[in-house]
């Protein structure tokens, strides 16, 4: 009798870790959010002072995870980002909007960081240009 519910008791405890086995495998766990942009550079070239500033960074979803986009900050606040806070599921694009102000004359380089769920966990944009009077 005590053999027979020894027996029971670990064909359930088996069943139980293969239950458990099998929904780990179907969670996907190593599962990953892969941030891929079409370029990482915007060059404005040579614009006139107080012309259009908006420029748009595409990106698409690689992997396998959603994922988030938790912040953008830029080195200065003369260059001001926008973004979804949605997630972006696998295989989805979304885009990073950038409207650098035109009014200062001269070159510049400017870097946006995107901060998100992915491996890295920060990706560093950048935008130049150089920028002449409007006569």
């Amino acid at each position: 009798m005590k053999r027979t519910v020894l027996n029971v008791f670990i064909l359930v405890l088996a069943l139980g870790f293969y239950n458990f086995e099998s929904a780990n495998a179907s969670l996907n766990l190593d599962a990953m959010a892969i941030i891929s942009f079409e370029s990482q550079t915007i060059d404005y070239g040579t614009i006139l002072q107080d012309s259009d500033g908006n420029r748009v960074f595409n990106f698409q979803n690689t992997g396998d995870a959603p994922l988030l986009i938790t912040n953008v900050k830029t080195s200065c606040g003369c260059t001001v980002p926008s973004y979804s806070k949605d997630p972006i599921l696998p295989g989805e694009t979304g885009e990073i909007k950038i409207n650098y102000n035109t009014k200062k004359l001269g070159a510049f380089t400017k870097s946006i960081t995107v901060s998100s769920n992915t491996k890295s966990g920060n990706t560093v944009l950048k935008i130049k240009g150089n920028i002449i009077a409007s006569e």
